[in-house]
């Protein structure tokens, strides 16, 4: 009995089986699904060998894209760029690698060859390459719980080299073999609480030097903060706290202007290094450094040394190093790629994600072998550079050689720095990540991603930053595991004068067809969600049956499955389709589907489970199996008809 007897005559078109296709043809398709969405090889066809080799060292070095086009006028654009965020980049690069517990002068090395690396390799036109706070805490947390970096400063180095290295690989190789989704397991309301978290805590740790404290606790709870600070009130020092406060309040006066009149950008990014200069003056000449307030003291002058030599690989601190490598690159190709979409969006072009992963891959891999430690694209930075006008990579080479100039000439100048500076700069970049604003928005769009961004913000302040990221990671894990475990199956109705059948929660005004009962399944079916369906599609029943009973209306005759939203089914799905079947057969019922898709009606048809329901039972739209089905009930279920039966039987 075909679907066109069904419909009284009227011809329908049947859900087909899509023709066979090879094993290895069916393979490489999955894999380029998987691997190279964006089709990356598209502009290698149909090209000469030559043009080939072109396309493929511009692919791997954007800027031999885009230099033969580059202008004067960009010139201008990315040289006032460049030195705007030098004079962010100095300053901040110096306090970062203090909170490192890294020597001040790697944080200029870190700002001189990673930036020349990805002006060659990156995609990004904005992006500002540098060191950011919340690796560099990673950094000091994790190596310093095996290492002492007071006590032995040489091997700590050393190891902040190698794990660079490791997070270099680990990036590049994300990049290469094309697995850079791994990185969006860490959601935006993940990042929002990770990014809060780690900057209060970084505050938190600033309180060592804005009160002058000599010994400070190493854990970086709030807790153990809190009661290091309170237990030493005696040992304050009014003079930094004065000499902190003033020079945070002026660059957070500094900030409030910048966003209140963003033509004004450039009072916020020479804020860090007009209170660098002022702090240094200040110190010079009412030698404050003689009355507790502790200054940077001697930088080397010079450019990179070599530290190919000071790789740790035979250290018996390696794992820890390769452990510090890969989370503090994981969390800094997430912060990195997000900002760089962020303006690109803006600035409606394109960034390749993979790309970029193997630019800040090679950057860190190139930085470790030249006294530089983990650096990304920082948002604060970024900001400054797209606010100021850049037009390409160019200003991170300006960036580059401005701290060339300084490393080579301007370094003795920074000896009167008081570290309390440092510290007031920290907290004025760390305090812009707390973003409450997307905390809020998250409140109101969805409570879940409120409570992941929150139990991550906990997890960093009252724990440690791995606890914290670790909560993150779980409950955005779980949140996908419950998706895909605990999929919605919804009740359709028919909206009234049309052929449309939608979900009646979110349409009160439709109408449900006598006699039928219509679920749509809103996942793919596999072997973590079988179990589940199965005892919901049987619940489904249960209370539909009821109903019915309780109205006094026709009995359920047919369960219709819109299968639209199932791109999949594995061998556990099939075999939860054929037990549903064998339980609806028993309780007297028929099982239809409507509108499964290729891969789902292959691997049906393969396990004969179309041949077990029959082909006349698949069909491509709800509307017609609705039909199909009435069809039926009045041809062979002829029953005393209810008011409500007869506008169905109407209607079809």
């Amino acid at each position: 009995m075909g679907n066109a007897d069904f419909m009284n005559g009227e011809s329908t078109h049947r859900a087909a089986v899509p023709p066979p296709q090879p094993f290895l043809k069916s393979l490489q398709n999955a894999v380029k699904e998987t691997l190279f969405p964006d089709d990356p090889l598209r502009q290698f066809k149909n090209q000469p060998p030559g043009r080939k080799l072109i396309l493929g060292l511009q692919y791997l070095f954007p800027i031999l894209e885009w230099g033969p086009r580059y202008s004067l006028d960009f010139f201008k654009s990315d040289l006032v760029s460049g030195i705007t965020i030098a004079s962010l980049a100095i300053p901040q690069g110096i306090s970062y690698a203090k909170l490192a517990n890294l020597p001040p002068i790697l944080g200029l090395y870190s700002s001189f060859v990673p930036p020349l690396v990805y002006a060659i390799m990156g995609s990004s036109r904005d992006l500002a390459v540098g060191t950011v706070a919340v690796a560099s805490l990673l950094t000091a947390s994790m190596l310093g719980r095996e290492v002492n970096a007071a006590e032995n400063p040489a091997l700590y180095l050393h190891l902040a080299f190698t794990a660079t290295f490791f997070a270099g690989i680990f990036e590049a190789a994300l990049g290469i073999v094309r697995l850079g989704f791994i990185v969006d397991f860490l959601s935006h309301a993940t990042i929002v609480g990770f990014m809060a978290g780690a900057a209060t805590v970084v505050c938190l740790q600033q309180l060592k030097a804005i009160l002058g404290l000599d010994h400070f606790t190493h854990e970086t709870d709030v807790v153990s903060v809190m009661r290091s600070v309170f237990s030493q009130t005696h040992q304050w020092r009014w003079e930094s706290a004065v000499l902190g406060g003033c020079f945070l309040f002026y660059l957070l006066l500094a900030r409030y202007f910048s966003k209140r009149k963003p033509w004004l950008f450039w009072i916020s990014a020479m804020a860090p290094l007009t209170t660098v200069i002022l702090g240094s003056l200040l110190v010079f000449l009412t030698h404050a450094e003689k009355h507790g307030v502790e200054v940077i003291g001697h930088l080397k002058k010079g450019l990179n040394p070599p530290s190919i030599m000071d790789l740790a690989f035979g250290s018996p601190f390696l794992s820890t190093a390769i452990k510090t490598g890969i989370v503090t690159g994981v969390i800094a190709l997430a912060e990195g790629i997000a900002v760089g979409r962020s303006f690109a969006m803006f600035k409606n072009y394109h960034i390749d994600g993979n790309k970029e992963m193997i630019a800040f891959g090679m950057m860190n891999i190139v930085g470790s072998c030249t006294s530089c430690y983990l650096t990304t694209g920082p948002f604060s930075r970024s900001a400054v550079n797209f606010n100021a006008g850049c037009k390409t990579a160019v200003s991170n080479i300006v960036m580059a050689f401005a701290v060339m100039l300084t490393l080579l000439f301007l370094t003795p100048l920074f000896h009167y720095t008081p570290i309390v500076v440092l510290a007031s700069i920290i907290i004025a970049a760390m305090l812009g990540l707390i973003d409450y604003e997307a905390a809020i928005h998250l409140w109101k769009v969805d409570k879940f991603d409120f409570f992941v961004c929150m139990s991550a913000y906990v997890g960093v302040v009252f724990g440690s930053v791995e606890i914290g990221l670790v909560i993150a990671v779980a409950l955005s894990l779980l949140r996908v595991l419950l998706f895909i475990a605990r999929p919605r199956t919804l009740a359709l109705g028919n909206i009234p004068d049309t052929n449309i059948y939608r979900n009646v929660d979110q349409y009160p005004d439709t109408r449900n067809v006598p006699g039928l009962l219509i679920l749509q399944i809103d996942a793919p079916i596999y072997f973590a969600n079988s179990s589940y369906l199965r005892e919901r599609l049987s619940r489904w029943i249960d209370e539909e049956e009821d109903k019915l009973k309780s109205s006094g209306d026709s009995n359920l005759q047919f369960l219709i499955l819109d299968m639209s939203a199932v791109g999949n089914v594995d061998t556990s799905g099939i075999s939860m389709l054929q037990e549903v079947k064998k339980n609806i057969d028993r309780r007297g019922l028929k099982l239809a589907l409507a509108n499964p898709g290729a891969e789902v009606m292959k691997k049906l048809n393969k396990a004969k489970f179309i041949e077990a329901i029959g082909q006349e039972w698949i069909f491509l739209t709800v509307g017609e199996a609705v039909g199909a089905c009435n069809s039926w009930l009045h041809t062979y279920k002829p029953k005393p008809a209810t008011d409500e039966t007869e506008k169905w039987s109407n209607n079809v």
